[in-house]
């Protein structure tokens, strides 16, 4: 009965596992070059796509469909912190886009729960799409002096623990 919405909620988990792979790759680099704030925001990310998965595979079971886990791209394998914010930012704008059309898709195919379901992703993206915007601004205001304090930060911080007796 509800197969579109079931392939809706399908391209939408392809979605969010790539951006799950994506976030978690650019996670660990951005922890490799110690750029601590950064590596938090990308795990956080990348945590809270899964939530995200982990609803839409309910709904899809509850309609009684199969849950394709299959992302939707490869990770791209970009290590410039200025190009992962970059890309993380398009990669939100576009859920946000998407998810909002297929809101009124489901709406339009009598599915009122996976129209709220969308919505209520629209509203994570955006704030996902504002965070990695902020990130940019930053960056672009502050430039690499931006990612040298993060990594003076962590410095200190190994510095200090190093330093306390257990």
């Amino acid at each position: 009965m509800h197969e579109k919405s079931q392939a809706l909620l399908n391209k939408a988990i392809a979605d969010e596992l790539h951006a799950v792979h994506q976030y978690m790759y650019f996670h660990f680099h951005c922890d490799d070059q110690g750029y601590d704030l950064l590596a938090n925001l990308f795990k956080k990310t990348a945590i809270e796509e899964m939530i995200h998965i982990e609803k839409l595979a309910e709904r899809i079971l509850f309609l009684k469909g199969e849950v394709e886990m299959v992302p939707a791209y490869p990770v791209d394998k970009i290590h410039d912190v200025k190009e992962m914010l970059k890309k993380a930012a398009q990669m939100e704008h576009e859920s946000a886009k998407e998810y909002n059309i297929w809101a009124n898709e489901c709406s339009a195919n009598a599915d009122s729960v996976s129209k709220h379901l969308f919505e209520a992703l629209v509203a994570d993206e955006e704030r996902h799409f504002d965070q990695f915007d902020v990130e940019t601004e930053n960056l672009e205001k502050f430039g690499d002096r931006y990612l040298v304090l993060q990594s003076i930060e962590r410095s200190k911080a190994r510095g200090s623990a190093a330093g306390s007796v257990d």
